[in-house]
């Protein structure tokens, strides 16, 4: 089976990570985020992994060149934006079949087995795994019948037209004849696609329990990092105290206090206290200092006495002596 990953945005919400690395390719723990996304996949049925795509798309494939996986990747690139049904559309004389497809966030519990099943036994043209919120109106959400077909969808409902508490989870079977209901150029699946054929009986949706993240925001990407520490999703590197290390020997920790956090390889840190927090290869935490909830990249320096909370600090730069933020990026942007 091929499976289509929607990576078409620039990873705004994470810069300046992403002005060096595109999110596809950042690691939580010891997998990229896009090897994380397909995961949720029966090993033995996934075949080629589609990247639907228009950022720092030649970083992408030359990775996947480089670096041995359970896949081959092919890239689907955009010359502009086109939305999530302008980028699938895009695969439209590759992806073939009954296959995936998946939105380039989403971290979750869901069994794609149990999907593929579904889609097999209820027949229709895609099959969506949906989630339970309390507050759906930033979602799109789903009426489902007793017989697990979509009977309605509806995409960030205002409050008043809230019908349902499950939403879409980014995450769908679908057969090759969805693109003939899929105009060409810029178009949204979510709006101008599910709900013709929810209308039409030919979608079925399941309901899925356990987690579900969208790791596209500084505060998701730790949930995410904390969860699979927590759900044991890591084949190679080491448990302590709580936080994951890439190469717990290459770390210089020296009295410092950590939790919930991942480390890459050549970190160090001096009586300092890190929590909920991600430090790319090389970082460098200085005395006195707390991180929280901060992503740190490649070879940042954070200096003695600084305080941060919900920041993300890009690749080299240096946070000065004792400063003090709350949200946002160093260097400012």
């Amino acid at each position: 089976m091929q499976v289509v990953v929607l990576a078409g945005g620039v990873g705004s919400r994470l810069r300046p990570w992403t002005h060096k690395i595109p999110k596809p390719l950042l690691k939580m723990l010891d997998k990229t985020l896009l090897e994380r996304v397909v995961e949720c996949m029966p090993k033995d049925q996934v075949d080629e992994v589609i990247v639907a795509g228009g950022y720092m798309v030649d970083e992408i494939q030359n990775y996947f060149k480089e670096n041995e996986v359970d896949f081959d990747v092919r890239i689907v690139r955009e010359t502009e934006p086109l939305g999530t049904g302008g980028a699938l559309g895009n695969c439209r004389d590759i992806a073939s079949g009954t296959f995936a497809c998946f939105n380039g966030d989403i971290i979750s519990s869901l069994n794609a087995q149990s999907i593929i099943d579904l889609h097999s036994n209820n027949g229709g043209i895609g099959t969506l795994g949906l989630w339970r919120v309390d507050d759906p109106t930033r979602f799109g959400i789903v009426g489902l019948d007793d017989n697990q077909k979509i009977t309605k969808f509806k995409e960030k409902p205002k409050p008043e037209e809230v019908f349902s508490n499950l939403i879409n989870a980014g995450s769908y079977i679908l057969s090759e004849d969805i693109f003939s209901y899929m105009p060409n150029g810029r178009h949204s699946l979510e709006r101008d696609v599910f709900p013709k054929l929810a209308s039409q009986g030919d979608l079925n949706g399941m309901e899925f329990e356990g987690y579900f993240i969208d790791a596209g925001t500084p505060p998701a990407w730790m949930d995410g990092v904390r969860t699979c520490i927590e759900q044991s999703r890591f084949q190679t590197g080491s448990i302590l105290h709580s936080s994951w290390f890439e190469n717990v020997e290459s770390a210089s920790i020296n009295n410092s206090k950590h939790r919930n956090s991942m480390f890459q390889k050549n970190v160090s840190m001096i009586d300092s206290e890190i929590i909920s927090t991600t430090l790319l290869s090389g970082a460098k935490v200085s005395s006195r200092t707390k991180l929280r909830n901060c992503l740190i990249g490649e070879n940042a320096a954070i200096l003695e006495g600084a305080e941060l909370d919900g920041v993300v600090v890009d690749h080299g730069a240096q946070v000065p002596a004792n400063h003090f933020q709350v949200g946002g990026q160093w260097p400012p942007n």
